[in-house]
């Protein structure tokens, strides 16, 4: 496939000027994003200073990469204050979902009005600091619960040794269980290892969806081409391209600015896709539809 011209500008947060080799279809989604806006405060908890990536950037992004749909992840930074990512769906209309980010003891009535806002998930995270401490899996096990009535995911960010830690709890809760960025799981072991094998058989069981993103979270060789995760790219994408959906995770607050090429992430899909058209339709377009309950695709 010939890759369209280059662009003539960069886009904030993100490397490069030039458009993916890999063209995606219309209606792909990025699955795993965050929007961080100046008019909304951090958490107190919260002790980095958060990017200036408000909707407006994240527009060129997505001209940039070819995407029109969005899934918005409250990021750590705000707490269980999820206005910024409300905001952003508003902005965005119907080709933005979100994952927000709630305490235990959320009320019913609050997890109504957020997915009158256009929220389908929840994000429990056990990586990086939380506002009220530290996350347990029983938090992980209550939310589930809360959240199974209007038809949600649980989505979790682990580290691998976590994953194995809580397989019992994961394979049993009521709800898909959505695991981000590839369970960070070491490069350096491809498609081996216990935790590699735990997902693989998550994935088996057919409640769980794996995020295909965070490439740069633990590779050795590093960017663009972030070789050393094709291995196990390939091997999930092989597995279970069903329950599969890629993220850019711009703005990359993991990462030095302005080092991630965005248009590269597009093309290591391509990459762990083999280079499948139908696979890639399926992950970027088809499985978000589904997962993040989209309506018909408006895209032509």
């Amino acid at each position: 496939m010939v890759a369209p011209l280059p662009l003539l500008h960069s886009v904030p947060h993100s490397a490069g000027v030039a458009r993916p080799g890999v063209a995606l279809p219309a209606g792909a989604c990025d699955s795993h994003m965050h929007i961080f806006d100046p008019r909304f405060a951090p958490s107190t908890h919260w002790k980095r200073q958060p990017p200036d990536a408000p909707v407006a950037v994240y527009r060129q992004l997505q001209a940039r990469i070819g995407t029109q749909r969005a899934v918005v992840v409250t990021p750590s930074t705000y707490g269980t204050d999820n206005a910024c990512t409300l905001d952003a769906l508003a902005q965005m209309g119907d080709a933005a979902r979100g994952v927000a980010v709630v305490e235990a003891g959320v009320e019913a009535a609050e997890l109504q009005r957020l997915h009158g806002l256009g929220v389908r998930g929840l994000r429990v995270n056990f990586v990086t600091p939380q506002s009220w401490g530290m996350t347990t899996p029983d938090m992980l096990a209550t939310l589930a619960a809360k959240v199974a009535p209007l038809g949600w995911h649980i989505q979790v960010f682990v580290h691998p040794e976590q994953l194995l830690a809580m397989a019992g709890l994961l394979r049993g809760l009521p709800v898909p269980l959505v695991v981000d960025h590839m369970a960070r799981l070491d490069p350096a072991q491809g498609a081996n290892g216990e935790a590699f094998d735990l997902l693989c058989r998550l994935l088996d069981a057919g409640n769980t969806w794996v995020k295909l993103s965070g490439a740069y979270m633990r590779s050795s060789v590093g960017g663009p081409g972030y070789d050393d995760t094709v291995a196990a790219g390939q091997a999930l994408v092989r597995r279970a391209p069903e329950r599969l959906v890629w993220g850019s995770d711009w703005p990359h607050t993991t990462e030095t600015p302005g080092s991630v090429d965005d248009a590269a992430l597009v093309d290591l899909l391509g990459r762990w896709c083999e280079g499948d058209a139908a696979r890639i339709a399926r992950i970027v377009v088809h499985n978000p539809a589904k997962l993040y309950d989209f309506g018909p695709l408006p895209f032509t």
